[in-house]
């Protein structure tokens, strides 16, 4: 079946879920009515094979849907309970597993990785390239220190290191190599004195959750994060069960949707990770928009959900606070208007608010284009989850103006 004839199909039929209560959290009925019609006209038009959107205020859940498809060649449908490669909405996770740790006395965002992390002494920066590609080298001023890694201000290249330049497709090495590698190649600034985002930074923090907790990565975050959440649809390695409802990631291309293949993030979408090592703490986790929302309802919460505290809520407001001062580059967020708390983006400045976003919402973005963002202010949660390779934009400014738009109190 060709794919034009697909996008005949209705919306898809919703997975069992909560119930709906727009009218009870503030929302107008009305106005949610039209997320998954835009979504549907965008899908349509063959910019996106499928999507699920999920909003929230008050706790409670004002509109959940899926529509198109999760998998075009297989012809299945898109469904609220879909799985996605969430890509670096696993790095906020990743913090919180390090603030556990923090207010366990087990790490201090001020102290040196090298404290914790013995290959990192040592470490140099480049002072200057040569023009026949040589670097001179020195010492910096300060070693990095937890909070760079946090706030992508520490200078660690972002790139895999040679010998390991498949790492984001293949995930062939273990993180403890992957670090040790990140630790031996020099710093591309002082710490502190510029951003730049880095999946390495991100790294380095799994594997400190690792040293300090003497468990992995990603059993730590399993159990202290993931499963007492009742995010039973989230893991880094898909299990056997779990494979047939995980989205396939498609590209656009020539105005058509073609499979991702295996020079992507995480490699093939269709082998689903096969013999991988690599746990990935700054994009390896596979959620849905439900598993997502307990999450970021703990932290709407202020580090507490059903009964249950995660962080404390001066932890919470830490993280949420801008800590990178006017360093944070202006474009980052389409609009700009952002800076950068602890492993999460936050709206600053007014040009935020043209997606209906106020100052002090907070959030993360996936390279496939999830999004999941909170608002304080409006006590409002927003989900998206889509598996697009190369843009998702209009999916994104769709769903996050229509969703703020819906708040009638």
């Amino acid at each position: 079946m060709r794919f034009a004839a697909l996008l005949l199909a209705p919306l898809a039929l919703a997975a069992a879920g909560p119930d709906l209560n727009p009218a009870k959290a503030g929302l107008d009925p009305q106005r949610l009515a039209l997320i998954p019609q835009r979504m549907q006209q965008l899908v349509d038009q063959q910019l996106g094979a499928g999507v699920v959107t999920l909003v929230l205020r008050h706790g409670l859940v004002g509109e959940f849907d899926a529509v198109g498809w999760q998998d075009i060649e297989a012809h299945k449908p898109m469904q609220r309970d879909s799985i996605f490669q969430i890509m670096s909405m696993t790095k906020p996770i990743t913090a919180v597993g390090v603030m556990m740790l923090v207010e366990e006395g087990k790490l201090e965002l001020h102290e040196p990785v090298e404290k914790y992390l013995p290959e990192f002494r040592g470490q140099m920066l480049v002072a200057a390239r040569n023009p026949d590609g040589t670097v001179l080298l020195k010492k910096p001023a300060r070693p990095v220190v937890l909070r760079d890694l946090m706030t992508h201000t520490s200078g660690i290249p972002s790139a895999p290191p040679p010998g390991m330049k498949e790492l984001d497709q293949k995930m062939d090495h273990t993180l403890a190599d992957a670090v040790l590698a990140y630790s031996q190649e020099p710093l591309e600034f002082e710490p502190g004195s510029k951003w730049s985002y880095s999946n390495s930074g991100i790294a380095v923090l799994g594997r400190l959750i690792e040293v300090a907790s003497g468990q992995p990565y990603e059993q730590f975050i399993k159990e202290r994060i993931l499963d007492p959440l009742s995010m039973k649809d989230s893991f880094y390695f898909p299990p056997a069960a779990k494979i047939p409802r995980i989205a396939m990631v498609y590209k656009h291309e020539h105005g058509k949707l073609v499979r991702g293949g295996p020079d992507i993030l995480g490699g093939d979408p269709a082998l689903y990770r096969k013999g991988a090592k690599y746990p990935a703490p700054e994009f390896g986790l596979y959620s849905t928009a439900e598993d997502l929302s307990h999450f970021y309802q703990m932290m709407l919460n202020g580090g507490s959900y059903n009964g249950r505290r995660y962080l404390s809520r001066m932890a919470v407001d830490l993280m949420r606070e801008v800590q990178t001062g006017g360093i944070a580059p202006a474009g980052w967020i389409p609009l700009g208007g952002s800076g950068y708390g602890l492993a999460w983006e936050v709206m600053r400045d007014p040009i935020s608010q043209l997606m209906f976003m106020p100052a002090g919402t907070y959030g993360h973005d996936g390279a496939f284009g999830t999004k999941g963002w909170i608002d304080p202010k409006d006590d409002l949660i927003r989900v998206m989850m889509i598996q697009s390779a190369n843009g998702s934009d209009d999916f994104r400014d769709a769903f996050m103006t229509i969703a703020g738009s819906a708040v009638v109190d």
